[in-house]
Parts: structure tokens; sequence; C-alpha cells
């Protein structure tokens, strides 16, 4: 074998060696838990086709409700004593 073919049949296997993978094949199921977990999370599938989502609250009840929601976190209550610190009183 001569020298510049020698380097050339060296070159092109060093060359190939990069497209061969060495890892394991972890790839094939990539993602399945994660797609199990959302799956586990969902009620009812065809949620997206019904044409009427809403029910069983009207406007008002909705507006109240919420209202109250934010009150109830933008004006603290006063803790309640506990009873460690009122038994010895």
């Amino acid at each position: 074998m001569h020298t510049p073919l020698r380097y050339t049949a060296v070159l092109l296997l060093a060359a190939l060696s990069g497209c061969v993978s060495t890892a394991p094949n972890f790839d094939q199921g990539f993602g399945n838990s994660v797609r199990a977990a959302v799956a586990a999370q969902v009620i009812d599938p065809a949620a997206a086709r019904n044409p009427n989502p809403v029910a069983g609250i009207d406007g008002r009840a909705a507006v109240a409700a919420q209202h109250d929601y934010v009150r109830a976190f933008s004006t603290p209550q006063a803790a309640p004593r506990s009873m460690i610190d009122s038994a010895g009183k």
C-alpha cells in the first residue's frame, strides 16, 4: 500500500467513525412518561369538541365569586389566637 493511499484510507475511516452512534438506544421511548402523565390528567379527551363548554353558573354569580376571591387575598384577616397562647391566661 502506498503512503498517500494509506493516509487517504485512514482519513476516510476516521471521517466515517464520526457517523457511528455509540450511544445506547434510549431514544425509542423518549417522552413516553410525560405523555402518559398528561393523558392521565385529562378527564374528557373530547372536551375541545363541546360546543357549549360553560354550564352550571351564571355571569353574576361568577363575577361575585371572583370578587370575593380577590378580596380574601387583598385584605388580610387577623390571625386567630392559638390555644397555646391563651392556655396560661
